[in-house]
């Protein structure tokens, strides 16, 4: 109470004072709080570390970019993004049969040559065995057929002697008409019998052709029964299990062929009028950008895609893109084999000007 009644007399005699004397008056008044006090508060200290925070993340952030930044490629090597590619194959059945054994699974590399799979024989086995014996037999018959070819030769030799010496006699007149008959059907018998033990033969050794061939095409088929890799590659898929029948062409494995690995990429009219057939080319791989593939250009699309109905001007020109196929190099697929992985994205980048050299991030591969 006593305070207030002291700021009324105060306010009182101030009104009392001249002008001019007022302002050196002091009044008791509430001041504003500096703006230095303020930030020294619990929330002004949080905001000074948000923003040193920020200044850190900001400049670490700029460092990270520049540090990990792609340089620009140099005049005379164009690029276009695409997935790696391997042509499948498929190791399926010749005949219907059921899978005996499987010597690999997915994701295995394999040789050409290898034996992925094996086939049940059994049936096979047995008429090769029939087979053979037949020939056996086909042989055997073919010696008892010329011992009695032989026979009849010598029947036919033995014949003639005796049909020659009753025409001379019969000219002196020491033997009959009757006897040189003889003599004479005799020939003709034996001579039969030759004609006949000769078709026994040849019978026999056609029998014997017969049975060679049937065992060699069950020779055939035991071994086409025995899937075989046909070229270097990676299994992709096992679709079939030990034991299951397949039909005939039933599919037991989908391989990637390491000879024919690709990237198709569609580059602009410009940079796709400047590539030409076999031009040296380098694949870097999203998964491995520090590793880059060797390759070449191997094809260029003779029709645009994406085309526009007018091209009339030059902007709708730009927009013409042609595929462009870029492989690798057969004779080095097999060094690269452990980066290849069907699908994964990646970076085509072909030199269009062999005075231009290689960036040093893509000579790796070379």
């Amino acid at each position: 109470m006593q305070s207030e009644q002291n700021a009324e007399k105060e306010a009182i005699a101030l009104k009392e004072l001249p002008s001019s004397h007022r302002q050196l008056v002091p009044v008791t008044a509430k001041l504003p709080v500096p703006a230095e006090n303020i930030s020294t508060g619990p929330f002004g200290r949080w905001r000074k570390i948000l923003a040193v925070l920020a200044v850190i993340i900001a400049i670490g952030g700029a460092g990270y970019w520049w540090m990990h930044r792609v340089p620009p490629l140099p005049p005379g090597i164009v690029m276009g993004n695409g997935r790696i590619e391997a042509d499948p194959i498929d190791i399926a059945t010749k005949f219907a049969g059921r899978v005996l054994e499987l010597r690999v699974d997915e994701g295995a590399r394999v040789t050409a040559g290898q034996v992925l799979a094996v086939m049940d024989t059994r049936d096979l086995d047995a008429s090769l065995k029939k087979a053979e014996a037949q020939a056996e037999q086909a042989k055997k018959s073919i010696s008892e057929a010329k011992a009695l070819l032989n026979q009849q030769h010598t029947q036919v030799v033995l014949a003639q002697q005796e049909m020659d010496r009753a025409e001379s006699l019969l000219k002196s007149g020491w033997v009959t008409k009757q006897t040189y008959d003889q003599r004479q059907q005799t020939l003709n018998s034996s001579k039969a019998g030759e004609l006949a033990a000769q078709a026994r033969v040849t019978e026999a050794e056609h029998a014997l052709d017969a049975a060679n061939h049937d065992a060699e095409l069950y020779r055939v088929n035991i071994a086409d029964n025995t899937l075989v890799a046909p070229r270097d590659g990676r299994i992709a898929y096992r679709i079939a299990n030990t034991g299951e029948v397949l039909a005939a062409g039933g599919k037991v494995f989908t391989m990637l062929d390491f000879g024919y690995v690709y990237m198709d990429v569609y580059l602009p009219t410009l940079e796709a009028g400047k590539i030409r057939i076999g031009d040296d080319a380098r694949i870097v791989l999203d998964a491995y950008p520090d590793h880059p593939i060797p390759a070449n250009v191997t094809f260029i699309a003779d029709q645009a895609q994406f085309t526009p109905k007018m091209v009339e001007t030059q902007t709708e020109r730009d927009k013409l893109m042609f595929r462009v196929r870029v492989r690798i190099d057969p004779a080095r697929s097999e060094a690269h084999a452990d980066y290849v992985r069907s699908g994964l994205p990646g970076v085509a980048y072909v030199r269009t000007d062999t005075k231009t050299e290689w960036p040093e991030r893509l000579k790796a591969g070379s």
